[in-house]
């Protein structure tokens, strides 16, 4: 299905890890997560965003997210052991990962920061995020995605 393949994708046929690309229709701006989930037909708890946030220390974390849910600063800042975090400003965020806004990853960044999952992401069969560009998500196992950008999961989401 895919005529173009993203980064995302090629990192993951290098590890050998099964995925499903999807293509969805958009416009030259970033379409929020659920309106993607919509697009794609897909159950939005298992389509996931990712944000970039920075710890007090300076540090980078990455925390992926279902969707429909509001990152909970405060236990981001507890799973990426900081006493706290903020998300970086959307300016930041290509020349820090490589990614817009809308097309951002955990999968294939510039560098690989500590990531974390929200701890739903175990009980799915599948999990989508962003492919890296805006119109395209890959699908595959929760395990094989956080094996593979090193991941942790905790609680992440407000209640």
């Amino acid at each position: 299905m895919a005529s173009e393949k993203t980064n995302v994708m090629r990192v993951l046929e290098q590890h050998k890890i099964a995925y499903t690309p999807h293509a969805y229709p958009h416009g030259k701006e970033a379409v929020d997560g659920v309106s993607v989930a919509a697009l794609l037909g897909q159950d939005v708890r298992q389509v996931f965003k990712t944000l970039v946030a920075r710890g007090k220390s300076g540090g980078y974390h990455v925390f992926v997210i279902p969707v429909a849910k509001e990152l909970d600063l405060k236990k981001a800042a507890k799973a990426a052991g900081e006493k706290s975090v903020e998300l970086v400003h959307v300016k930041e965020l290509l020349g820090l990962t490589g990614y817009v806004r809308g097309g951002c990853s955990p999968v294939g960044m510039k560098k690989a920061f500590p990531t974390v999952f929200d701890e739903s992401v175990q009980s799915l069969p599948s999990v989508m995020v962003s492919a890296g560009k805006i119109g395209w998500q890959i699908e595959c196992a929760p395990d094989d995605l956080l094996a593979l950008v090193r991941a942790e999961s905790a609680p992440l989401t407000t209640d």
